[in-house]
């Protein structure tokens, strides 16, 4: 798998195997929860908020560093000006983008600064401390499953499908197979930033969900492991094998084999359960990657020569 690695909150990949050999895990129980119906746009590129670019012969988009909030006070107001805005109704389809990764920078610099948290749960409005503490732990667990690096990936970083498509997807596959729609997003997110990565990982997964050829060869129902429609059928089928919906758990345990990742993709599937509208912000997180020296930002448009 790309995430185990990938996500770190925001994204930056490392090891980590990939879809996935089974195993057994803890039962997790989910409640289900209705939201509005939604409007979404097609995808948009966005430019990282203030950068310094890392030179790299791959690319003929440089990766960058990206400058977040200084400090407690400023990721609070952060995530209460971008979650509130995200949920609205009423907000623009086009100021999305950028509220999605502004939230996504917040996030990171939380997980970089766990001392932070008591001041920036205490500035946040109450109806979100649950929703910041389940975005800090998620990103908490995806950073602990990677290593930093020494060299940036030889991956591409392309746009992703609309919006409204893979939301499209993700719904057809639960119809379908009866896996929840959100827990195939949240995957989606973890695993290649909703098909923005195009590589292999380490250990040989490959397409917009991640998986290793034999698991393919299981899953994938002859279709193309590239295609988001299909990897997200494939993965539906994988996780309905092994215990979803009932035992969601077990399903991602034996996706990927790790608790750390079970928790994080339960923690953001939970968050789009309990407002729909929270998949918008999600589906404009970017791509970033860990080295020794800082994380960097891989824009699209990174390793397309």
């Amino acid at each position: 798998m790309l995430a185990a690695g990938l996500a770190v909150g925001a994204c930056s990949q490392g090891e980590g195997d990939s879809v996935a050999t089974p195993e057994r895990s803890t039962t997790s129980t989910v409640a289900s929860t209705t939201a509005a119906p939604m409007t979404v746009a097609p995808a948009t590129t966005v430019a990282p908020v203030t950068t310094a670019a890392t030179t790299s012969t791959a690319t003929t988009t440089a990766a960058a560093t990206v400058i977040g909030p200084a400090d407690a006070t400023s990721a609070a107001a952060t995530l209460t000006r971008t979650e509130t805005a995200i949920r609205d109704q009423a907000t623009a389809e086009s100021e999305l983008a950028e509220l999605g990764r502004d939230q996504q920078i917040a996030y990171r610099r939380l997980v970089e600064h766990p001392e932070w948290m008591q001041q920036v749960l205490a500035e946040v409005p109450r109806s979100l401390r649950a929703t910041v503490q389940a975005n800090v732990s998620a990103g908490a667990e995806l950073r602990a499953l990677t290593k930093p690096r020494t060299e940036l990936p030889p991956w591409r970083i392309v746009p992703p499908a609309p919006a409204s498509e893979l939301l499209g997807y993700y719904k057809a596959a639960e119809a379908e197979i009866g896996v929840p729609w959100q827990y195939l997003a949240a995957i989606h997110l973890v695993e290649t930033r909703m098909g923005r990565i195009r590589g292999t990982s380490t250990a040989g997964a490959q397409g917009p969900m991640q998986f290793l050829p034999a698991t393919w060869k299981q899953y994938g129902a002859g279709g193309d492991i590239n295609s988001n429609r299909d990897a997200i059928l494939a993965a539906a089928r994988l996780l309905a094998r092994n215990g979803a919906p009932a035992d969601m758990a077990n399903a991602l345990f034996n996706y990927n084999r790790s608790q750390r990742y079970v928790r994080a993709v339960t923690a953001y599937a939970e968050q789009i359960r309990g407002d729909e509208r929270t998949y918008l912000g999600y589906y404009h997180w970017q791509v970033f990657y860990r080295l020794v020296e800082g994380d960097r930002l891989l824009p699209v448009g990174y390793g397309i020569t």
